[in-house]
């Protein structure tokens, strides 16, 4: 493995343990770890969902950050455990990580995810007919990608990838993301290469993902902040939704010191102000509103 990609683990690791130092999850929340949805080693996903749930709830499904080199379910945990509190269930999943799993392996586990929650939505008060999907970093990405996948049939063959039949995807929550993944050409990124390889140019239309952006596109919640280093992504990625049909709105929270994934800070005031924005904007495309 790259000695640039271990120490960008480590490096991630230390920085997700000292935000998240002291906290735990509230008491008003059923959390549910260390459910299988497939058989490889990372292929397992935790569940939360307020206390006293008694009918299926509008469902997230969380794709976690970490240049898909590094990040797991358990370091999102209670930012998924906060999205619950509004109301949700959430799906907070991990999925298999480059270099050992490299493009599209993400994507195909999001199917099998998919798949796990039309089986057991009355186990775990799952809404198939309302889910949504937040992501943020790299998993901005995959979320985005996949809702293409979703949206465009054309896309779904170029990519060998179909999404079960029973669920409608609703809404998405983009966050402080990138989502041009042709960018993986000429990248010398080490991570980007761990994941695209260093060859990406095979993966031909597969890498246009924007190109399957349609009107049938999810509306979109995009965050970012003036201290994320993916800010410059932010804005052009609502335009393009909004110039293909779609809808798309985005929201810059904080200041300079504001930086990438300031949402999962659980003690930051912009988190809280962001979460409950896009939940808000989730509650708007409801089936039943």
């Amino acid at each position: 493995m790259d000695i640039q990609v271990l120490l960008f683990r480590k490096g991630c690791a230390r920085s997700d343990k000292k935000r998240d130092a002291g906290l735990t999850i509230p008491e008003d929340v059923t959390y549910i770890s260390g459910l299988k949805y497939a058989g490889g080693p990372e292929n397992d996903l935790h569940v939360a969902y307020p206390k006293g749930a008694g009918s299926p709830l509008p469902t997230i499904l969380s794709f976690h950050g970490g240049g898909y080199v590094y990040g797991s379910a358990d370091v999102y945990k209670y930012y998924c455990a906060s999205l619950a509190r509004r109301g949700f269930t959430v799906i907070n999943f991990n999925y298999r990580l480059a270099p050992d799993c490299i493009f599209p392996a993400p994507l195909e586990d999001t199917n099998a995810v998919m798949e796990w929650a039309i089986r057991n939505k009355n186990e775990f008060f799952i809404d198939t007919d309302n889910i949504f999907i937040v992501g943020d970093s790299a998993g901005a990405q995959l979320a985005s990608q996949y809702a293409a996948i979703c949206t465009s049939p054309e896309y779904a063959d170029i990519m060998g990838i179909h999404p079960p039949q029973g669920f409608k995807l609703r809404a998405l929550g983009l966050n402080c993301g990138m989502y041009d993944t042709s960018m993986a050409l000429g990248e010398k990124n080490p991570a980007i290469s761990a994941y695209f390889t260093k060859k990406p140019e095979k993966f031909g239309k597969m890498l246009r993902v924007l190109d399957y952006i349609n009107a049938d596109y999810p509306p979109a919640f995009l965050i970012s902040s003036p201290g994320d280093f993916l800010l410059s992504h932010c804005e052009p990625m609502a335009r393009l939704i909004n110039e293909r049909g779609g809808t798309a709105e985005y929201r810059i929270y904080g200041d300079e010191r504001t930086g990438h994934v300031f949402h999962v800070d659980m003690r930051s005031p912009c988190s809280k102000t962001a979460n409950d924005d896009e939940t808000e904007f989730f509650k708007k495309h409801l089936s039943y509103v």
